[in-house]
């Protein structure tokens, strides 16, 4: 029976495998060219909590990108974890970029140069996390050539932003968050879906669920991730009824995620991805597989595991 098999006390909690849609490889986890004391979270104890958990694909970007780079190299042992990993550039080198990124220039250099350079698995398929903490910031210039950037190479976009950058952000791709190129330009040549504009906790505050609704209304191509998001479950860990309604009007529009940014979320991944085993086990058998895997899998063309 798999590690993550459920207790016979929670049997109707969803079983399938999990997408995580938002996890970190920061050097907190592991320093990859140092010592053991400088690395508390080696491949072999990330990768066997990601097994342990039924997690079977990970959006994976890190700060610097070489945790990213660490865990799509490491072919054989993913492999052997059953994890594919789906490599994002990261936009940060360092703790100061979180509040500097939108002003410098070098940044675009940056993610240029990691497209070009790639992974073992495989190119890059989108950008981010990024953080725009004043929402003003997605008019910079950087905003707006990272945005532009993203779309004509299909790459998706992860953003923890507010309601208000939403729009802001997808004000700067060519199709303005909707679904077809505008005439004359080739809709990118990738693997899955291509342009989505991630929302990372669909939003920070607790942006109204009215609200939420109002922007995946407006924007096809917006898709929401579920972490550390207030409000969403209310007793016995299941759904607050109102998210509940959401999520079955947008089945195909929802990601679940880890948010691994510090060692405290690797502690406690397996109890992360139980609690949303718990809620997803309360929607439709159908709904819960949209959310807990298709919908990452459908995006970035990940083969549904065979066992």
């Amino acid at each position: 029976m798999a590690g993550w098999a459920l207790s016979a006390a929670a049997q109707e909690a969803y079983t399938g495998p999990l997408f995580d849609a938002h996890l970190h490889y920061n050097d907190e986890a592991c320093v990859h060219d140092a010592p053991a004391p400088g690395c508390p979270h080696p491949l072999p104890d990330v990768l066997a909590r990601m097994q342990t958990s039924g997690v079977r694909a990970v959006l994976a970007n890190s700060r610097p990108n070489d945790g990213t780079r660490a865990l799509a190299t490491a072919r054989e042992q993913t492999r052997a974890a059953g994890v594919t990993v789906v490599p994002f550039v990261r936009i940060y080198r360092n703790r100061a970029d979180y509040n500097n990124w939108f002003r410098d220039r070098t940044i675009v250099d940056l993610v240029q140069a990691e497209l070009v350079k790639g992974t073992l698995a495989g190119p890059y398929r989108g950008l981010g996390e990024f953080h725009l903490y004043d929402s003003a910031n997605a008019n910079g210039p950087v905003a707006r050539q990272l945005m532009a950037l993203a779309e004509d190479k299909g790459l998706a976009i992860l953003a923890h932003v507010d309601d208000v950058a939403i729009d802001l952000l997808m004000a700067h791709t060519p199709s303005k968050g909707q679904i077809d190129p505008p005439p004359g330009r080739p809709k990118a040549e990738r693997g899955g879906d291509g342009f989505r504009l991630i929302w990372a906790h669909t939003g920070i505050g607790g942006t109204p669920v009215a609200r939420v609704d109002e922007l995946m209304a407006r924007y096809p191509r917006l898709m929401g991730e579920l972490s550390y998001r207030p409000g969403l479950t209310c007793e016995g860990g299941q759904l607050c009824p109102e998210w509940r309604t959401l999520l079955l009007k947008y089945p195909d529009r929802f990601l679940i995620g880890s948010d691994t940014w510090i060692n405290q979320r690797w502690l406690s991944y397996g109890e992360l991805m139980q609690g949303y085993r718990v809620w997803l086990g309360g929607l439709t058998a159908d709904v819960a597989r949209q959310i807990g895997w298709d919908n990452g899998a459908r995006l970035f063309g990940v083969p549904t595991p065979k066992n």
